[in-house]
């Protein structure tokens, strides 16, 4: 039989309802799980690695950027199919967009987690787990990158996002749909991700903040955040890519003080343009050397930078690892 390792982090995957409080909690350990799911032994020889028992607010970007290196420890054996990791899904997303950034291989790697607890009489854990152990084995899978799958639908960590707080559905790729389904026990790969990228960097800088633009914004929370020696900020700006004028002077502040600054939009889809040429609009914003995202919501690109960071500060370098698609950059 092939080989799939299933690294389990936490998560409400691995949670039942505790007396004592009344509320969900991480309770089983990865072994304990997979006896909850007899099944997942039948489809494959399981590998099982606890990495930690997080929820998923408790995961930190040190945290996801030592799981990549528990990962790639584990490619080097050569002797999985694929690899799953069950993770919380409040953070899901980030975890598997900074594993699709950091590493690179053919072997496909699965990112899942559940939507309700082992206590709850719908848990969507084991279809989700016995969904990512028939993607892994599926050949169509290789070399898109990080995968992500719930409620049996695949779609690329690049693009995913959750967009309710808790529908099983919860997870979409809003501008460009999934890649594929599982249905009937198939598996369907209709297209590949958009892009694949990597960040080939020795540490990750997570000093960076993320700050949401709303209407009669000041510069207040733009200079508190630069004179706190922040070392990169993500505005997630209004419309197309735009902010008033008292918080333009809060972003000119940070980038006068060389701090890189990264625009997206708080709209759920789409990307940032310099389109506009009023005051605190894109153009401004680009005139001054704000650097515009290629549709990356903000958690994402926070992900983005504190990789980025890790290979270069200098603003024109970051500025091409953003704008460039389909590329490789080294420390």
């Amino acid at each position: 039989m092939n080989k799939i390792l299933i690294v389990f982090t936490g998560g409400t995957f691995s949670m039942m309802i505790d007396e004592n409080t009344g509320g969900a909690v991480p309770y089983f350990s990865g072994e304990e799980l997979l006896e909850k799911i007899p099944e997942a032994r039948e489809l494959a020889e399981i590998d099982c690695y606890d990495f930690g028992k997080y929820p998923g607010p408790h995961m930190t970007p040190e945290l996801m950027f030592k799981l990549s290196g528990k990962i790639k420890e584990f490619l080097k054996e050569n002797k999985y199919e694929g690899i799953v990791v069950t993770h919380g899904t409040d953070t899901l997303e980030e975890t598997a967009y900074l594993l699709d950034l950091t590493i690179k291989t053919e072997t496909p790697i699965v990112v899942i987690g559940s939507m309700k607890n082992s206590s709850e009489p719908d848990w969507d854990g084991p279809k989700n787990l016995i969904d990512a152990i028939k993607v892994c084995l599926n050949k169509d899978s290789k070399g898109l990158g990080v995968l992500v799958c719930l409620n049996g639908e695949i779609n690329a960590a690049s693009e995913v996002t959750k967009i309710y707080t808790e529908q099983i559905d919860s997870f979409r790729s809003i501008d460009f749909g999934a890649l594929g389904f599982t249905q009937n026990g198939k598996v369907v790969i209709n297209r590949p991700p958009r892009k694949l990228e990597t960040i080939n960097t020795n540490k990750i800088i997570s000093n960076v903040d993320l700050l949401t633009v709303y209407a009669g914004m000041n510069e207040k929370f733009f200079k508190f955040s630069a004179d706190s020696r922040v070392e990169g900020i993500i505005v997630e700006a209004l419309g197309v890519g735009n902010v008033p004028p008292a918080a333009f002077e809060g972003i000119k502040y940070a980038v006068e003080k060389n701090i890189p600054v990264v625009l997206v939009s708080r709209c759920p889809a789409g990307e940032t343009d310099n389109i506009y040429g009023y005051p605190g609009a894109g153009k401004w914003l680009n005139e001054i050397g704000v650097i515009f995202t290629d549709f990356l919501n903000g958690q994402k690109a926070r992900i983005k930078l504190m990789l980025a960071l890790g290979v270069t500060k200098d603003h024109n370098e970051l500025k091409k690892i953003f704008e460039n698609l389909g590329n490789m950059y080294e420390a």
